[in-house]
């Protein structure tokens, strides 16, 4: 009896068995990059690319540079903001009091209470 597999010994959506017979892979180079606590990263990165000045360490998440005597220093992270952080850096209170002032007559005006 067949088991409804029209298929069979095969996924759906699966490539010839052999890799070279579906394309032949981009020529790459390998990048090395060390941070500051003395973790080597070998990075692959296209023939034709640039690689960039720095990587984040995948162990540590510290930045590291090609240089292994000079690895660069720990970026300082941005201190957390609220979003009421945010609006106060665009716009000022008088523009807050408007918009709050709006807000609340329109509130008020689907409420009923005009």
């Amino acid at each position: 009896m067949a088991s409804g597999n029209l298929i069979r010994g095969a996924r759906t959506g699966s490539g010839p068995e052999r890799f070279n017979e579906r394309h032949a892979p981009a020529p790459r180079r390998s990048v090395t990059y060390w941070c500051r606590n003395d973790h080597r990263i070998d990075v692959p990165i296209a023939a034709e690319a640039e690689p960039p000045p720095q990587w984040d360490c995948p162990h540590c998440g510290v930045p590291a540079g090609q240089d292994p005597g000079n690895p660069p220093g720990r970026a300082r992270p941005e201190p957390y903001k609220t979003h009421l952080a945010y609006v106060k850096e665009r716009r000022t209170p008088e523009e807050g009091e408007a918009l709050l002032a709006e807000a609340l007559a329109a509130l008020r005006r689907r409420r009923g209470r005009a």
